[in-house]
């Protein structure tokens, strides 16, 4: 297996041109982050990266303190491998692009149909029939989501409805293609709406809930079979960008939410899910998150059960592996995407935090410290770090 780091996915996904250049950030974020597929690929894999000679050090690292056998690819060594199965972030028609040009057989590549498929798969209205689907199974959810084609219908729900609103792209990246609408709506974030509209047929909209908690629940499928594969604590920044993940053990996650709106519900939600992701999305394969929330409403604590749902890998799934696999089962912390604007500002911070907090690994599991999970250098923007402690 091939596993490659594309983190702009959503928007090549978006955009579905073949030959799709991400942004500079994309691009950079890709490049920092290669090697953060150690972490959640299977023993025995490789690893699509630039293997600059701090990659090499870093892999020694890793496979001294985590015993395994991974190896580095760089593209240009694809044709060596043309039938190798590979697992990207997720598919879109410019990856399979690039592939098909370094030599990989369009045999074990997904083929046009399929993602036109996952491109629909990923439109955010089916987030939308999902929330009316479940918010019919118990009291205890909240949540409002609408699809709407006009801006005329878009003004007609942000007047009628008080307080703030949040208006989405149906295709974008995670926390991305977001407009918070407080108090009226702009003449600036009225363009907005019918660009959108122009270029992707539609627009999604919502009440802003009073948020306490954001978590997900994370499930594999392959063609109609799914399974669970674990809760994901999150947290996210004012704008609705992924910042972080906490690292605890499943049963530790199902406590605390269960703290709020009680197991049995929890429970519901997640069979519910599996019943019905295979019937919205029949043919898909691969990792599947729906994002939640536990908001605080007039009756008390309620889950919003469908914020939205990401047809790809995601960090909430790789803290989920990375806690799984290397953590102690009796430490806890935190998973962290950062970036920073200043040159080497992420090489001082590791350096800072490695003599604050230094790791101590006992028997291949992480118990203490500070580690980043990938090389860094003074030109490394993104970074991708744990903390942990011993409870």
């Amino acid at each position: 297996m091939i596993y490659f780091f594309n983190p702009d996915n959503d928007l090549a996904l978006a955009n579905f041109g073949a030959n799709y250049t991400p942004p500079a950030s994309a691009l950079k974020m890709a490049e920092d982050l290669a090697m953060l597929p150690l972490w959640y690929a299977a023993d025995g894999s490789k690893i699509l990266s630039k293997k600059r000679p701090d990659d090499l050090q870093y892999y020694l690292w890793f496979k001294y303190t985590f015993p395994a056998t991974f190896s580095f690819l760089k593209f240009d060594q694809l044709p060596y491998f043309p039938s190798e199965e590979v697992s990207p972030w997720g598919w879109n028609p410019a990856l399979r692009n690039r592939l098909l040009a370094a030599g990989m057989n369009a045999k074990i590549l997904p083929d046009a149909a399929y993602l036109e498929l996952l491109r629909d798969y990923s439109n955010r209205k089916h987030a939308v029939t999902m929330l009316r689907d479940l918010l019919a199974g118990s009291d205890r959810f909240c949540g409002e989501s609408h699809f709407f084609t006009t801006a005329e219908d878009v003004l007609d729900f942000l007047n009628a409805r008080p307080g703030d609103k949040i208006l989405k792209m149906p295709n974008s990246g995670s926390g991305k293609g977001l407009v918070w609408i407080q108090g009226a709506i702009t003449d600036k974030q009225t363009d907005w709406v019918k660009r959108v509209l122009k270029t992707q047929g539609g627009i999604v909209a919502e009440p802003v809930w009073n948020k306490v908690q954001d978590f997900a629940m994370e499930f594999r499928m392959s063609n109609s079979a799914i399974s669970f594969a674990g809760f994901s604590l999150f947290s996210s920044a004012s704008s609705g960008a992924y910042s972080g993940n906490a690292l605890m053990s499943n049963e530790a996650i199902e406590t605390l939410l269960s703290g709020c709106v009680g197991k049995n519900v929890l429970g519901q939600l997640k069979n519910s899910l599996m019943d019905k992701l295979p019937a919205y999305f029949p043919g898909y394969t691969g990792y599947l998150g729906v994002d939640m929330m536990i908001c605080h409403t007039a009756e008390g604590y309620s889950i919003h059960p469908c914020v939205e749902i990401n047809m790809r890998m995601n960090m909430g799934m790789v803290s989920r592996i990375f806690f799984n696999r290397f953590v102690d089962k009796d430490s806890h912390g935190d998973f962290r995407i950062e970036y920073f604007k200043e040159e080497a500002g992420a090489l001082l911070f590791v350096e800072r935090q490695k003599k604050k907090k230094p790791l101590l690994v006992k028997d291949h599991r992480i118990v203490s410290g500070f580690m980043a999970l990938h090389p860094v250098n003074s030109s490394t923007r993104y970074l991708a770090y744990a903390e942990l402690k011993k409870r």
